[in-house]
């Protein structure tokens, strides 16, 4: 007869947290320094190039601002003039995306009003 496997939805919530608890501490552990500084690279890269949304590039600016402190104002004005021919600052394309989205939302309403009237 085979054993029947454990599914998570027969732990409690508290024996759930234990379980994981224990599976973080051995992972981290069993880690070589060269594995951990990789894996913490990996979650940072992820956590700050990968935001969706306004609130997570917030979250990502007030990380980086934090962590640069005094001198975060000094290093994006040099990064400023490096690239300040090649890119379009934020705002602008949000607003061009904008613009572009309500004519095409104009467009699809006159559209709509146009095809009603041609049976």
């Amino acid at each position: 007869m085979k054993k029947k496997s454990l599914i998570y939805s027969e732990l409690s919530n508290k024996q759930l947290d234990v379980l994981k608890e224990l599976y973080i501490n051995k992972k981290v552990n069993n880690f070589s320094e060269k594995e951990l500084r990789n894996f913490v690279r990996e979650i940072i890269t992820h956590q700050i190039r990968n935001t969706i949304g306004k609130e997570e590039e917030i979250e990502a600016w007030e990380e980086m601002s934090e962590f640069f402190g005094e001198q975060f104002e000094q290093i994006i004005l040099e990064i400023q003039a490096k690239f300040q021919d090649n890119e379009i600052p934020q705002n602008v394309q949000e607003n061009n995306q904008r613009d572009r989205l309500d004519l095409l939302e104009k467009n699809n309403i006159a559209q709509e009003k146009k095809d009603m009237w041609e049976d």
